[in-house]
């Protein structure tokens, strides 16, 4: 071959990498498919330049797989590779590898992206008049563009799902915060006040309060396995049938029955609710409860601190409670009704030493005499001081209900 043609022969492969390469980015900027540009891949190293071996791997899933292959049998393809990449860090030959379908190649070009590799192009097949320094830049160059697109495909994939999940997430917030009573009704005869501080976006505690024309209350609170917006969505359906069964059913027995069928009707038994459900009739200062599986709330009467532990196991887990014990009180000197979720009792400090639940029976006992309002703000600055700025482990909710005594 002479100069002449030799050169004649360098301008025209040139010009034909300029025009793949302007091919393929005209394509990406149209948008063309992961597969169209694959596709694209595997015509321009076959009839542009000559490549009579040729595979193209990228990650889907966590395992590394073949998109465009050249002169390489399938059986050989669906070989796992992905211990063998983790040795190519740089563009290398391969006459070391005892790999089976790695042995088929000459040379890997790995395509680095912030030092992770995001794809693996291995080619061979070159015969001695091939221009094997050429081809392979080319190679090179053309497998960084198309690899480059693709993975900002995969990252903007990525983050449009990212941001349906953020929208998802902030309705199923804004969902949950409608159903946690934001106003709590209080009379002569009590006085209520809530914490509610979810640990994320979407947590899975929950507390009501329903007012009866005749005065009386039923209140509850409530932890529902499971965070984000399953919680919320459980949470809602939970609100619903709370609200239904309060004024149709006529005893506490009746309704967490009904609550737990219903429960585990939607859950089929792979999500439960603790919670503890409590009615205060203000004529007779009587209080009875139903403790489905919670943290048994604190009473503070007389100076002595009672967990009020009676009654069933957690809502949904069974189609049918197996029992169901009924917790009785009456109030006539008045007292502290403390419920709270288990993340309150689960803060620790620098030490790891968790709050406790001795502690915070030690802390309401002594500051019962304060008002409901008052208490849980002193609450709130103890465990600030006392977590020593480490970061809250779960959900916190409190509903502390003061009983006033008679006037």
């Amino acid at each position: 071959m002479s100069r002449i043609e030799k050169l004649e022969r360098e301008v025209n492969l040139k010009q034909l990498q300029i025009n793949s390469l302007l091919a393929i980015t005209q394509a990406i900027n149209e948008n063309v498919t992961a597969e169209g540009l694959f596709s694209m891949y595997n015509s321009f190293l076959r009839w542009e330049i000559g490549i009579r071996k040729m595979a193209l791997f990228f990650k889907e899933s966590g395992a590394w797989e073949c998109k465009t292959s050249l002169g390489v049998s399938d059986e050989l393809l669906e070989q796992d590779i992905t211990h063998e990449l983790t040795r190519y860090r740089s563009k290398q030959g391969l006459d070391s590898s005892n790999h089976p379908l790695i042995r088929e190649f000459d040379l890997v070009i790995p395509v680095m992206h912030k030092d992770v590799a995001i794809s693996y192009a291995f080619i061979g097949g070159f015969h001695d008049d091939d221009d094997v320094y050429n081809k392979v830049q080319f190679v090179t160059t053309i497998t960084n563009v198309i690899a480059v697109a693709i993975e900002n495909k995969r990252l903007f994939k990525q983050q449009m799902r990212q941001e349906v999940l953020d929208r998802e997430v902030e309705l199923a917030a804004q969902i949950q915060r409608s159903l946690v009573p934001s106003r709590l009704p209080s009379s002569s005869a009590y006085e209520m006040s809530s914490i509610y501080k979810p640990h994320f976006a979407v947590g899975g505690d929950y507390f009501d309060v329903v007012e009866f024309a005749d005065g009386n209350i039923t209140f509850c609170i409530a932890d529902i396995t499971g965070k984000g917006v399953s919680a919320a969505l459980l949470m809602a359906n939970f609100q619903a049938i709370l609200h239904t069964l309060v004024t149709r059913c006529h005893t506490l027995e009746e309704m967490v029955n009904e609550m737990n069928a219903a429960v585990h009707r939607i859950t089929q038994g792979d999500r439960f609710i603790t919670l503890f459900l409590a009615r205060y009739n203000t004529h007779t200062r009587t209080l009875h409860f139903i403790n489905a599986g919670h943290t048994p709330p604190l009473l503070v009467m007389n100076g002595e601190v009672v967990r009020l532990k009676n009654g069933c196991t957690v809502l949904g887990w069974l189609p049918e409670l197996p029992f169901i014990e009924i917790g009785g009180l009456c109030l006539m000197e008045g007292g502290m009704i403390f419920t709270y979720t288990d993340g309150l009792t689960d803060i620790v400090n620098k030490k790891d030493e968790a709050f406790g639940e001795e502690h915070l029976m030690k802390f309401v006992k002594e500051n019962a005499g304060l008002s409901a309002k008052d208490l849980n703000a002193a609450l709130l600055a103890h465990v600030e001081k006392y977590r020593e700025r480490q970061p809250y482990p779960d959900d916190i909710t409190v509903l502390t209900c003061k009983i006033f005594p008679p006037a």
